[in-house]
């Protein structure tokens, strides 16, 4: 018999069945679907994690007072925060850093007019923009003229703008920070939330030194934030950071530092690792389904063995051969899964896509994941169908004439 009339056979079986055919065919679509979402949506995250540590800019390293054993990159009691000096030594002698600011931040309550907002106060200098790679919408950047003159100006992020001038334009407003009145001259491009989920437009900048006077009241600072001068260069810029720190802070050969050099890389790839751990002990458990769907297989093909005892019993009495008989039952198994991969192909790609729009994540097609996928739930079908097919094939024709 050619593989041709088989496969009518199977099919036309299938067919005199279909309800039965098609809840068969379900664990394979939930299964295979199930996988896909996963993976796109780990991927998906992944991509989503590596954006956001990017809008850090690029080649960033951000120095912190604390060690590493101490502290997870905030200020620890006791340890003496950065001064100017530290700064300036940094800009004259490591060579493999491009730029270089401070930066402080506190949380604070900002008010316009009649509107107030808690928000986000930070000094920064003028490189600072250029290290985060961050332009303005409307206005101006903070400039070298506004830090020596300790300026009472400020950029607002866009959050902030919408909250306190609503439906106006905030360049030249003024609003008031503690005691202080600062004149709005640029208001940021936004960059949304971070990888933590935190709104990066809401905040206020105001030059370092205006910060440091008028603000903390000291001119110590909290973090320093450089960029390499290159990406091939980062790892000597940070020891290069070090090594100047250590000497300036007297740190004695053999002790560990009592500052931190945070590299984004780390976190990126620290949070990729979370990311793929998760999405394959997922995808792992969504693979049950696979497994179920093909044990679901194996059960009505079972069934439909027994119900069918009579035809296989005519069929091998007119001439047709045990291994027909097995083709046969092995093409339906086949047939069954290799349907329900494709429909959980077409259910994965698009639940994925919807997934990804709903928690604000990037859509990455899983073009990897689909052909495996679908090979997998076809190698089930085949897998599970085998007993029942061998079944089918060894019956004896006098016996299965005599069935009822």
């Amino acid at each position: 018999m050619t593989l041709g009339s088989t496969g009518s056979l199977a099919l036309a079986a299938l067919l005199r069945n279909r309800m039965r055919s098609l809840l068969t065919t379900l664990g394979i679509v939930i299964g295979v679907a199930a996988v896909l979402m996963m993976q796109s949506l780990g991927q998906g995250a992944t991509a989503y994690v590596a954006e956001a540590i990017s809008g850090l800019g690029t080649n960033v390293l951000m120095v912190v007072p604390g060690g590493t054993s101490r502290s997870m990159g905030g200020m620890t009691l006791g340890v003496p925060l950065f001064t100017s000096g530290d700064l300036d030594a940094i800009r004259l002698q490591a060579r493999d850093v491009g730029r270089i600011t401070a930066l402080n931040s506190r949380p604070m309550r900002v008010v316009a007019g009649g509107a107030s907002r808690s928000t986000t106060v930070s000094g920064v200098t003028s490189d600072y923009f250029e290290i985060r790679e961050w332009r303005v919408s409307a206005g101006r950047l903070l400039s070298r003229e506004d830090e020596r003159a300790a300026a009472q100006v400020c950029l607002v992020g866009q959050t902030v703008a919408d909250a306190l001038f609503p439906g106006q334009d905030p360049i030249g407003q003024e609003l008031r920070v503690r005691q202080m009145s600062c004149r709005v001259v640029g208001c940021l491009d936004a960059k949304g939330a971070s990888a933590f989920g935190m709104d990066q437009d809401d905040l206020v900048l105001m030059p370092y030194s205006t910060f440091a006077r008028r603000i903390i009241g000291t001119e110590r600072v909290a973090m320093v934030m450089v960029s390499a001068v290159s990406a091939d260069r980062i790892d000597a810029a940070r020891d290069e950071l070090v090594g100047i720190l250590r000497a300036r802070r007297h740190i004695p050969q053999g002790e560990d530092d009592d500052f931190a050099v945070r590299d984004p890389r780390e976190m990126q790839a620290l949070l990729q690792k979370v990311t793929g751990v998760l999405t394959t002990l997922l995808a792992g458990v969504a693979g049950i389904s696979l497994l179920v769907g093909g044990i679901g297989i194996m059960n009505i093909m079972l069934v439909s063995v027994t119900e069918r005892t009579r035809e296989i019993g005519v069929r091998l009495a007119v001439g047709a051969r045990a291994r027909d008989i097995l083709a046969q039952f092995l093409v339906e198994a086949t047939v069954l899964s290799a349907v329900g991969g494709l429909a959980g192909v077409a259910l994965g790609v698009l639940g994925a896509a919807g997934l990804a729009g709903a928690i604000r994540v990037p859509f990455v097609m899983p073009t990897l994941a689909i052909p495996i996928a679908f090979g997998v739930s076809v190698a089930v079908g085949i897998t599970f169908g085998v007993f029942p097919a061998r079944k089918a094939a060894r019956l004896n024709p006098l016996a299965a004439l005599r069935f009822e």
